[in-house]
């Protein structure tokens, strides 16, 4: 649900005339990622507007407590099936290879067998995304020749370095919302997790940032909320507040470009 930030910001930028040249994602920015490299313009925000709706109406990570409970103990690994968002996936992006995207795109995922990432590049689009958004324990790992992967935010969450190791000068982070809050020992079990990886994507995004070459411009974009939702009592599957999001970070975003003087020409 938090990935919704990111079309929010999407539309701030494209009101403002700035226009991809290059889009890498992780996890849900891979989502995001893949539609706007399929049509990188005002109509994609339009796009993922009625994709996000949709996976609020379908409910994509559905299932009853029972259910997901009966899933895990068939499968061992995880509560929710693949399909529907795949089938949401394939229904609504309009092409279905890299080969057939606008804008050059790529998407990073884990490999389990060599401990490693992999950035997805050509091939099928569906299956790489996917890839990059096999959360630990809610997806199962997605097997792609022979190799399975999980999300790729295990490995390279914002990756900024991968954008400047492509040439990008002028970089443009769209982030899920949690990097505007400072972190907190965790007081409760559940927040254990979430700061220990915050910890790790956070600590690899400071890397990136420290070691820009000269001429590199980075703009990280607000995501307009103060109090992002969190991991208790599995809230991922609230998507109540999904417009609101998006309306938040369209706000939150254009007011930080304005400030900024964004000129309308391109920036990856």
């Amino acid at each position: 649900m938090l990935g919704a930030a990111e079309v929010g910001m999407l539309q701030a930028l494209f009101d403002r005339g700035v226009r991809p040249d290059l889009i890498v994602g992780t996890s849900v920015g891979a989502i995001n990622g893949a539609f706007v490299a399929a049509d990188p313009g005002p109509a994609a925000v339009e796009r993922l507007r009625a994709v996000w709706q949709e996976l609020a109406s379908r409910q994509v990570l559905a299932g009853s407590v029972l259910g997901r409970l009966g899933t895990l103990l068939r499968t061992r690994t995880h509560v929710h099936h693949p399909e529907p968002l795949r089938q949401l996936l394939e229904a609504h992006l309009p092409v279905a290879t890299f080969a057939e995207l606008e804008v050059p795109f790529q998407c990073v995922a884990a490999s389990i067998e060599r401990s490693a990432e992999r950035w997805f590049t050509e091939g099928p689009l569906v299956d790489a995304v996917l890839a990059s958004s096999a959360v630990p324990g809610l997806l199962p790992p997605v097997q792609i020749e022979g190799e399975h992967y999980v999300d790729g935010g295990l490995v390279h969450s914002i990756p900024v370095g991968r954008a400047v190791a492509l040439g990008a000068d002028t970089v443009y982070v769209l982030h899920v919302g949690r990097v505007d809050r400072p972190l907190q020992p965790p007081t409760r079990p559940w927040e254990v997790a979430t700061v220990t990886f915050e910890i790790a994507r956070r600590h690899r995004f400071a890397a990136d940032l420290a070691a820009l070459p000269p001429g590199v411009t980075v703009h990280v974009l607000p995501a307009g909320d103060d109090t992002p939702p969190g991991t208790a009592n599995l809230r991922y599957r609230d998507f109540s507040r999904v417009a609101d999001r998006i309306d938040r970070a369209h706000a939150a975003a254009g007011a930080r470009l304005d400030r900024l003087g964004t000129p309308g020409n391109h920036g990856s």
